[in-house]
């Protein structure tokens, strides 16, 4: 088997840490991330934005992205065999959005990173069609974390654990929902969608949104999508996040096939990565199918033009 990458690591420079109230402490340190790696037998990392208040604190997310995306771009090349860079862009001016995607492939960064909503705005509406327009045309990954700053219910429940743990996963399910009814899947259908934490709650509710679609188009009451909603997840993939539970892993299989989904250890919030990598390496799949998931998957993404 290769060695692993993992697609789902984040590290923040310090310029962009020293503004945030929760990333000031592990999220800038490179060393002992790559110790970590080295330890573990992951060959390469992906570096999201875990979407932070910096941009609060900075004056906006232009400042934001200017910074961030040179910072990594600079880390990506001191380390190129070890890092992949994913940059992130601001829709605080829509017309600009073309040409902060050209200046993130001129900074080396391969993949977009985008937050599952701003704001309130999820990723369906059409501020975001030129993004994906020109991603498909330049086979660019898109790679959809959650949002922390005001996700979904933070406005009737903000509680320091019950946010974290059930409102940011549920704005990524939220993101997949409205993005598929607003047919942004059938109309990019050549973008590569990649979800986090297995897409939230989806894989649980896979059933429920074919059995209720069937019976509101029964009624007339919800639009003709021309196909099952579960039709238009097998083409999305979806990452571990540090996952290490077996029955997790088993219902994302009922969503995608194994060569739809990515190792990612979440790091450094997750400090498990061991026990993340034992589950797929323990799960019963083939040695085809677990080495897609730890490398393969991962690897075709980043390659193809």
């Amino acid at each position: 088997m290769a060695g692993i990458i993992d697609f789902h690591s984040h590290y923040i420079p310090p310029e962009i840490a020293a503004h945030t109230a929760f990333f000031k402490v592990n999220w800038s340190n490179v060393d002992k991330h790559l110790e970590s790696m080295d330890a573990l037998g992951i060959e390469k990392a992906v570096l999201f934005y875990p979407t932070t208040d910096a941009h609060m604190n900075l004056g906006g997310w232009d400042q934001v992205c200017r910074v961030y995306n040179q910072k990594i771009s600079d880390l990506v090349k001191n380390h190129p065999d070890r890092f992949i860079g994913a940059g992130i862009i601001s829709i605080e001016n829509p017309y600009t959005i073309v040409g902060q995607l050209k200046n993130v492939q001129n900074l080396g960064l391969s993949i977009i990173s985008l937050a599952s909503s701003y704001n309130g705005h999820y990723l369906d509406e059409e501020v975001f069609f030129p993004l994906y327009e020109f991603v498909g045309k330049h086979h660019m990954p898109v790679h959809v974390h959650p949002q922390i700053i005001h996700p979904i219910g933070e406005e009737r429940v903000k509680d320091p654990l019950l946010t974290p743990v059930l409102e940011y996963v549920f704005d990524v399910s939220m993101c997949i929902g409205k993005m598929m009814m607003a047919d942004v899947f059938h109309r990019f259908s050549d973008v590569r969608f990649i979800f986090a934490h297995y897409g939230g709650v989806l894989p649980f509710v896979k059933e429920r949104f074919d059995n209720t679609y069937q019976m509101l188009r029964g009624r007339d009451l919800v639009k003709d999508l021309g196909a099952a909603p579960s039709t238009f997840f097998k083409n999305l993939y979806f990452d571990t996040s540090g996952s290490q539970s077996p029955a997790a892993l088993q219902c994302a299989l009922e969503v995608v096939d194994a060569e739809h989904i990515l190792f990612g250890s979440d790091f450094p919030a997750n400090q498990k990565i061991p026990a993340a990598i034992e589950v797929i390496e323990k799960s019963g799949l083939s040695a085809q199918e677990r080495d897609a998931i730890l490398f393969a998957n991962a690897q075709k993404l980043i390659l193809a033009k």
